[in-house]
Formats: C-alpha cells, structure tokens, sequence
C-alpha cells in the first residue's frame, strides 16, 4: 500500500520559471540563502511558511527558464513534499527526478484551492483533495522513475544499486 505525501497547496499560476525558485542574485551563496528567496517574488511568505512536505500545485509550463538545478535544490531544501501541474518543463522534470523531488502533471490543479489538504499518491496516480473532499487523477510516475525518488535521487539510486564498496 503506497503511503501518500500529504500536505498543503500552495497554489501557483502558469509559467513559473526557475529563475523565480533560485533567485540569480542569491545562488551563489548557498542553498541556505537563495532557498530562503525561493518563490518570494510570486508569493513573499512562502520560503518562511511552507512546512515539510507541503504540496506545490500549478499551472501550465512549472519549471520553464534556466535548466538550473538550484530551483529544486530550493524546493528539496524546504521540504516541499512534491510538485503538481498541468505540465513541466521537461528539463525541470527531469531535474526533480534526479534530485529526489516527486512530480506529477494533473489536468485538474485548477480546481485544488491555496491551502487545500491534498494527499498526493503518485504511483496510483491519485490525488485526494480532503478539504473538498473529492479527487483527481494525475498521471502515474514510472516504477523506476519512483524508485530514483524514494532513494532520494539518481546518485543515491545508482550508488544504492549499481556501486560496490
């Protein structure tokens, strides 16, 4: 039975560009600090008031801009439990694979409301919205992708199963 990322929405609208999770000004500095920027421009209490395992939800196109991984390091860095839109930049996508951060593109985000409680169950393609108390379907992540993520990324994927010591 698989155990769902529960969280808040934290609702954002189309295109939302990486430039905007990993501020340029700040990435050289620290994931500490431009973490501490991410997604401020688009909504100013979000890098202080996400908590673990919070959920993103968006639009179309999450992720456009820079192929800068820093974007999901942010996101990683605050403990966003996972990224839900109507679609990804691919590079973002494949990004947040690789880094351990769960993605799933959903055609309904724009009936899930700021602040909702969803559970999010990415191999059964499920979304559950338990403040509206309906659900979604969302498009299921490959079995090797989900294996990538929950070893926490491509390295500790590879370094769990293809590296001897």
């Amino acid at each position: 039975m698989e155990h769902p990322i529960t969280g808040r929405a934290w609702k954002f609208g189309d295109n939302v560009d990486t430039g905007q999770m990993a501020i340029g000004q700040y990435t050289r500095q620290g994931v500490e600090v431009y973490s501490a920027h991410c997604l401020e421009n688009l909504r100013p209490e979000f890098p202080t008031e996400v908590r673990p395992r919070d959920i993103v939800v968006a639009g179309k196109n999450f992720g456009s801009g820079s192929s800068r991984e820093t974007a999901v390091l942010a996101l990683r860095y605050l403990e966003v439990g996972a990224v839900v839109a109507e679609f990804f930049s691919r590079l973002f996508f494949r990004n947040a694979i690789n880094l351990g951060l769960p993605v799933v593109e959903c055609s309904n985000t724009a009936q899930i409301n700021d602040g909702d409680l969803i559970e999010l169950y990415p191999v059964q393609g499920r979304i559950v919205n338990i403040s509206q108390e309906n659900s979604y379907q969302v498009q299921t992540l490959p079995d090797h992708l989900m294996k990538i993520i929950q070893a926490g990324g491509l390295v500790p994927y590879l370094e769990q199963n293809y590296l001897t010591s």
